[in-house]
Order: structure tokens, then sequence, then C-alpha cells
């Protein structure tokens, strides 16, 4: 009796849905260009990345096709595509887009965020904090990104949070630059003033907040993109 139930529990496990072999390669790219493991202008190849992601050619070209849609790569020909390199004019339109979606979304979650919500976002606040302290630029970058998508979609408003999150495609490489510039100890982290507006409900100092976040970020992005331009 053991043995059946023992087998009955593998064959449900199979029975589970699998993620398509394109969609896991989709996510693997996707958040190598997000995290800043490609770095802005590096010439990668449809080989090279089929090595680096241990995957097939086809759902590598069409990982490459949908991030080429999506803005987070640009193809340069002869089979290569790069992370493109942020300049000072897409970075204002970036920032513009960010401070008007974002703080909305955080506006909107403060209507649904629960206590086991809140718990959630002050884990990875935790989680987030002392990964700045140990200097972990990577564990930075994934932890904040998480605080963020975990509020966002809290929102409920699905069509703003996918918005928010293609424009953290286009900034996110160059955010880690930025990061190993100049370490972790500067870092902007209005997070402890978002977590009290939402534990307060209020969505006006939440949007505030969020906002304040932004600003901080794009500040520090925008001093090292014309720190490159001057040294050019």
């Amino acid at each position: 009796m053991k043995k059946e139930a023992s087998a009955t529990s593998t064959d449900r496990q199979s029975l589970l849905p699998k993620t398509p072999a394109h969609q896991a390669v989709y996510t693997k790219m996707r958040d190598a260009v997000l995290f800043g493991d490609l770095a802005p202008g590096q010439p990668i190849t449809i080989q090279g990345l089929t090595t680096m992601l241990n995957a097939g050619m086809t759902p590598v070209r069409e990982a490459i096709r949908k991030l080429t849609a999506e803005g987070a790569l640009e193809m340069q020909g002869n089979r290569r595509a790069s992370v493109p390199v942020l300049d000072l004019h897409t970075l204002e339109q970036l920032e513009f887009m960010r401070l008007n979606l974002e703080p909305e979304l955080a506006f909107r979650a403060t209507s649904h965020i629960s206590d086991g919500h809140i718990a959630q976002l002050t884990q990875i606040d935790d989680n987030l904090n002392n990964a700045i302290a140990a200097g972990d630029i990577s564990g930075y970058l994934r932890l904040n990104h998480a605080f963020h998508t975990t509020l966002y979609a809290i929102a409920q408003a699905p069509i703003l949070a996918q918005s928010a999150g293609a424009l953290w495609l286009r900034f996110g490489p160059s955010l880690r630059v930025v990061c190993g510039r100049f370490g972790t100890s500067n870092l902007p982290d209005k997070h402890a003033e978002l977590l009290d507006a939402l534990k307060q409900g209020n969505a006006e100092a939440a949007r505030a907040a969020t906002a304040e976040d932004i600003l901080q970020g794009m500040i520090q992005v925008r001093a090292a993109l014309s720190e490159d331009a001057a040294a050019r």
C-alpha cells in the first residue's frame, strides 16, 4: 500500500504543468538584462547565449526577439545583440513615465494592502537592508525589484504594473552600473517611509514616498551618465 501511495504522489507531480522551454529561457535572459548580468553595450551572440543559458537555439532566438520588441535589447547585425546604452534623453523619458506610473500603483495598493502583505514587504525590505550593509549589489538589485513588483501586484492594476515592469527593463542595467561604481552605501531606500504609509493606510503618503524613492535612484543614474558623457 505504501508503494502505491508513493507512486500516486509521483504521478501527481508529473501531472503538474511545466514551464515551457521558451518561457524559461526568456525569464533567464530578462533577469540577466534587468539585473545587469549583461552590461549595457556588451555584444552578445546567439551562440554565446545558448552556452550561458544551456539552452537551444530556437528558444534563445525567441527570447531575443521578444526582448528586442520590449526595448531591452537591440540588434547589432551579424547575429549580435546588445543591451542599449542609456543616455540622458532616454533617462528623462523613463523618469517621466516612472513618476506617473509607480506612485499611482503604490496609491492604489494602499486600498488592497493586508497585514500579510505588510509582513511580506517588510521581510523583503529587511533582506534588502542586509544586502546593502553587506555590499551585496546583486542581492540589492533583486530584492529592490522584488519589493516594488510585490507592491505593484497588490494594486490590482495589471496594465499599469506590466508597463512599470517594461520601464524597469530599460533602466535596470544602468542601475547595476551605478551600484558597481559607487557601491551600496549610498543607494536610495525610501521603503521605510513607504511601509509606514501603507500601515497607516495613507495613500497620498505612499504615493509621495514612492516618487521620492524613484527620484533618488534617477539622480544617481543621471550623475553617472553625466560623468560618462563628460569623459568622452
